[in-house]
């Protein structure tokens, strides 16, 4: 069902060789860039007809214009469930309530009397926000994009989805209701590498007047393998937040935890995908055996068990790694540094404040990952592949540019111009010294 990773009774080692002893994914990006490279380029001369042609190819449908009507959308939304309505308005508030605390403001420095540097923080003009479909459907993906960017004060917001055979073409019903729901009224219904540049390049009006996809500033948005190369690929062209990779949970846990628990959290997270990473880390035998049998039981009462459960709890990303204590423990989950991070000992708090490198942590016995999934207020588009040790998740700050604005008077730049002009002539760049002489006749005034 899963396997063991044994690192008791020796010294870890540190850094990349502790990376290297723990389970992760192959996630290859670089070797997909080859075949996503035609169809970016196929979107950049051709727009909507290469979009439409590639839906069909790779999701079996052939559509007549990649917007979705906004007569579709209010039919989503008033054939919405009420429950899931319910829960998706609960989610939006709460995640605009961290996400609004997550605003930044101007701020103005005086450096020196007559100089001052302030930066101010501006959104970015218009961004695609790409939303997954496939083995699952993600409305909740929806609320984590829009979200932060509409908190970020961001005027231009694009969704795409790849379009459903059962839908006539269409995202998800449930996709297009979210998007009802946050105001958002400019959906695609595109998928993979071909979404992605359509967001980079833009489409231009139909023959029938529909106006096209503007080109987009930033992309963001988890995605397969595929949408994770051509985020690679035209990154500069367009911003990305980051190459989602498969997703992963990591359980620090002790003797104290409740291996029901444990086993629920883990096996929730490889319901995504089988390339999908869970990962126990313990200095307890006793609780790996009791999650280990609790695996088995739960699996066999599950749904997606065997395209996705299965083969993810067994495969190399997945596995119960044995410490000799919560010490090595804690290095082990710094230096894995997981999307997810549940922390379930006897001192989780304290534990989880020495935390490093982690997309999320989630606290004690009461805060599962699906908790953050959906409800928590915390947005779920986190880092993955170990990159928590330089990346973070999606936030309102993802969606904002600081800006210095720099003033200073004649009399603040004469006090400090010798000193420009000196570092100018060491670096041999005359002209950039020349630049502040000129303002005083070409006489610094020396202090």
């Amino acid at each position: 069902m899963i396997s063991r990773i044994d690192l008791r009774g020796e010294a870890l080692p540190e850094g990349s060789a502790l990376r290297d002893l723990l389970p992760r994914a192959e996630f290859d990006v670089e070797a997909a860039l080859e075949k996503v490279r035609p169809i970016c380029e196929d979107v950049r001369h051709h727009g909507a007809a290469a979009v439409i042609d590639y839906g069909e190819k790779f999701d079996g449908v052939r559509l007549e214009r990649l917007r979705v009507p906004a007569e579709a959308l209010a039919r989503a939304l008033a054939e919405l469930d009420p429950a899931v309505r319910a829960a998706l308005e609960e989610s939006i508030r709460r995640a605009r309530l961290v996400h609004r605390a997550q605003r930044r403001t101007t701020h103005t420095t005086q450096v020196v009397p007559g100089g001052t540097v302030t930066e101010k923080w501006i959104p970015v003009d218009r961004v695609g926000l790409y939303v997954p479909g496939g083995r699952a459907v993600y409305p909740s993906s929806v609320v984590m994009n829009v979200v932060p960017a509409q908190e970020a004060g961001v005027e231009g917001i694009a969704v795409s989805s790849p379009p459903q055979r059962e839908f006539g073409g269409l995202p998800h019903p449930t996709i297009l209701a979210a998007c009802a729901l946050l105001g958002v009224d400019e959906v695609y219904a595109a998928g993979g590498a071909q979404a992605i540049a359509m967001f980079a390049f833009g489409t231009a009006d139909d023959t029938a007047g529909e106006p096209g996809c503007a080109p987009v500033d930033l992309v963001t948005g988890p995605g397969n393998i595929y949408v994770a190369a051509a985020k690679r690929l035209l990154k500069g062209r367009i911003g990305i937040d980051a190459e989602a990779g498969p997703t992963e949970i990591a359980v620090l846990a002790d003797a104290t935890a409740d291996a029901v628990h444990v086993a629920a959290d883990l096996i929730s997270q490889a319901e995504h995908d089988p390339m999908a990473a869970s990962v126990l880390v313990t200095d307890s035998e006793e609780l790996a055996g009791a999650v280990e049998a609790e695996l088995k039981a739960q699996v066999a009462v599950a749904k997606h068990v065997d395209d996705r459960i299965a083969p993810a709890l067994a495969g190399k990303q997945s596995a119960i790694v044995l410490v000799t204590d919560l010490e090595d423990g804690l290095k082990v989950v710094n230096a894995y540094g997981a999307e997810h991070l549940e922390i379930q000992t006897a001192d989780a708090a304290a534990l989880a404040d020495r935390v490093r490198n982690a997309g999320a942590i989630f606290v004690g016995p009461w805060a599962p990952v699906s908790l953050g999934d959906y409800c928590a207020g915390s947005n779920h588009v986190l880092p993955t592949g170990g990159c928590a040790c330089h990346s973070s998740g999606l936030s309102v700050q993802s969606f904002l540019r600081g800006v210095h604005i720099v003033d200073y008077t004649r009399d603040a730049l004469a006090d400090v111009a010798h000193h420009v002009v000196t570092l100018a002539e060491a670096e041999d760049l005359p002209a950039h010294g020349a630049a502040v002489k000129a303002r005083f006749g070409w006489k610094v005034p020396q202090q």
